[in-house]
């Protein structure tokens, strides 16, 4: 027996980042959007815990009891007493290290896959609280759809969406780390007062409206400026995807992945192929949002 899980690739369609607290993280105002891009995530029984995985950039994620999908099946197996005795096979589509929160995706897939695996019986609340655990974009990838994250991301409220938004994401020749992009925002912030983040009410109207020009008027990320300074020549690529007719351009969440919003899917087509031609990324992916979380299939 085995259980495979779909679970979605997120952008943030606005990322704002209070200052540094005491405890290392910063306060957020995070409006996620899950997106059709998907890892699928199959446990099957075993006599110890592994971890395989096949797909783009699948060299680059690690098979040992750090790989969030093996925490998730660690820390449900914990609260049950029971050993985490299961091989994750995670199929990987979302970008490794592309600030698209694939890792996050392998987490609640592995939990949801996990707990109806093993019969556990956890309620929403429970699972939601492990994802809280494991990180912090995590409990996002499990509930999809449209929310806003605050605290670090974690605390969720849903957000309606009155529409279909159609994105194209253009994936960059190397990874960056979420941590270096968050410990360079704060060497950029250092000697001025950062504002409280607040989701901006335009925007959040946008998403329920299902209006892409006026989301494309209110999108915004703090961590840009940062992702920039590490990455310079995402610039190209923002600039290319402007220039091909894009109404938005947007580093997605802690990069590198580049997030384009478009008019309609025949104007996200044409994105694409201006940016596939452009040398400025490695690939280039289209998705509709918004998605649904994990999936049982």
């Amino acid at each position: 027996m085995s259980v495979t899980v779909r679970v979605p690739a997120k952008v943030n369609v606005q990322l704002a980042v209070g200052a540094a607290r005491p405890d290392g993280f910063h306060d957020l105002a995070n409006v996620f959007l899950a997106v059709g891009l998907y890892d699928e995530v199959t446990v099957t029984p075993a006599d110890e815990l592994r971890v395989t995985c096949e797909g783009p950039d699948a060299a680059q994620v690690p098979l040992d009891r750090t790989n969030l999908a093996a925490r998730a099946a660690i820390a449900l197996a914990g609260r049950r007493g029971i050993e985490p005795n299961v091989h994750i096979h995670i199929a990987k589509d979302i970008p490794v290290a592309g600030g698209m929160a694939g890792g996050s995706a392998d987490g609640a897939g592995a939990l949801v896959a996990c707990d109806a695996l093993w019969g556990t019986g956890a309620s929403r609340a429970e699972l939601l609280d492990i994802c809280a655990e494991l990180g912090s974009d995590v409990p996002f990838s499990l509930v999809g759809g449209a929310a806003l994250g605050t605290g670090r991301g974690e605390k969720l409220t849903p957000l309606e969406v009155g529409g279909t938004f159609h994105w194209v994401f253009a994936m960059a020749e190397r990874g960056l780390s979420t941590p270096a992009v968050f410990r360079e925002f704060d060497r950029l912030a250092e000697g001025r007062e950062i504002p409280e983040p607040v989701a901006s009410q335009p925007l959040l109207d946008a998403l329920a409206k299902g209006d892409p020009e006026a989301l494309a008027a209110t999108v915004s990320n703090d961590l840009q400026p940062a992702a920039l300074s590490l990455f310079p020549e995402l610039a190209d690529t923002l600039a290319a995807g402007r220039e091909a007719g894009a109404l938005a351009a947007l580093v997605s969440g802690s990069g590198p992945t580049t997030a384009f919003l478009t008019r309609d899917a025949e104007s996200a087509e044409k994105v694409a192929a201006a940016l596939r031609t452009s040398g400025t990324c490695r690939s280039v992916r289209t998705a509709p949002g918004p998605a649904a979380g994990a999936t049982v299939c």
